[in-house]
């Protein structure tokens, strides 16, 4: 029996070359195995070493006994009736879920939308996933996963990434661009890291930090409202990061990065949706080189009664298309590109954590 049989085997699933170069060598292998390796897990998604043709059978073996590729589960995939949406339940090694949600359009574009965190501590009034609270942050292989399990599910290439989807990205930092980068690398899915957004509710250090640092991956900041009360009101975290220090934390990035940012702002009837609103983003966003997407809210689409917070959650409803029309008129009088995007996949759960939500409803009636 092979010593190794006794040592915990190691995830191989989120290293990077160096550190997938420092464990092949570590067990008596050339460094350029490790190279061969990493085109195998992220390149071409290899869901076992049996797949890995590059290596001899006993080297294939020996790593399946003392290594692992652990990956998601698929537990539910949704289509859209328009199918221009598929939403994907995923089960963790540990039993958690999350989700991602693929969407076409015209373009051929499909960007899909990972999540970082198993739920999310940033308790947002208006989204779903606050009602899980955070139960932990996802490891970089368990967010680049959810890109090789949906390309391999749907068949589509993947063209682009957002990173909106269950948790605050920015907490759970060190993952998150250790995954982006792995998945902008050219042996791996190669997506330019202009093709990776990443989204945050507004930590400003954290905003700061990925200035510093340089990265090229795009930056969106998830506004929603255009005062500090309304602000404070339906996202917490203004009270700590208020809209005027955000503001000044996107300039900063617009200049270090020389490229534009994104407001994310979600459209909720009678909150948000006036046309004094309209005017106020206009001048809040007025010197900021960005684009501003509008988005309807997607309402809940049935109640939770075990989940704590649901009522203030289905308090919120989607404006009427008169108002959202006149909101998206007052806005394209500004300077900036805006554009009003309708969620896709309504029709199956598809806003962040609803899927979540009804299957741990039928889970509890079980």
């Amino acid at each position: 029996m092979s010593f190794y049989r006794f040592m915990p085997r190691q995830n191989l699933k989120g290293l990077d070359r160096d550190e997938l170069t420092s464990y092949m060598v570590g067990i008596g292998e050339e460094p350029f195995r490790a190279k061969q390796l990493f085109r195998w897990i992220y390149g071409k998604g290899a869901q076992s070493f049996d797949e890995i043709t590059d290596f001899a059978k006993p080297l294939r073996q020996r790593l399946q006994e003392i290594a692992t590729l652990d990956e998601l589960t698929l537990v539910t995939r949704q289509i859209s009736q328009r199918r221009d949406a598929e939403k994907y339940l995923l089960r963790l090694s540990d039993g958690l879920h999350i989700e991602s949600v693929l969407m076409h359009d015209r373009l051929n574009r499909n960007t899909l939308c990972i999540s970082s965190q198993v739920g999310c501590p940033v308790d947002c009034k208006f989204c779903a996933t606050g009602l899980m609270g955070l139960l932990r942050n996802l490891r970089a292989g368990e967010i680049v996963e959810q890109v090789l399990i949906v390309k391999r599910l749907s068949g589509s290439p993947i063209t682009n990434i957002v990173v909106m989807g269950m948790g605050e990205p920015m907490l759970n930092y060190d993952a998150l661009i250790k995954a982006c980068y792995l998945l902008a690398d050219d042996e791996g899915t190669n997506l330019a890291q202009r093709r990776i957004v990443i989204s945050t509710s507004g930590l400003i250090p954290k905003i700061e930090r990925f200035t510093k640092e340089g990265h090229k991956f795009r930056l969106a900041i998830s506004l929603n409202a255009t005062t500090d009360e309304v602000r404070n009101g339906i996202m917490p975290i203004n009270r700590k990061y208020p809209i005027a220090a955000l503001m000044q934390a996107a300039r900063a990035y617009t200049r270090q990065a020389k490229q534009r940012i994104t407001f994310e702002y979600i459209l909720l009837d009678d909150v948000n949706d006036s046309r004094e609103d309209a005017e106020r983003l206009k001048n809040l966003t007025r010197n900021i080189p960005c684009k501003i997407n509008l988005i309807p809210y997607n309402p809940i689409a049935e109640p939770h009664q075990s989940a704590s917070g649901l009522e203030s959650l289905l308090a919120f409803r989607r404006p009427s298309f008169e108002r959202i029309e006149a909101f998206l008129a007052s806005m394209r009088e500004g300077m900036n590109t805006v554009t009003l995007r309708w969620s896709k996949g309504d029709d199956i759960d598809a806003a962040c954590g609803q899927l979540w939500t009804k299957v741990e409803k039928k889970a509890g009636e079980v």
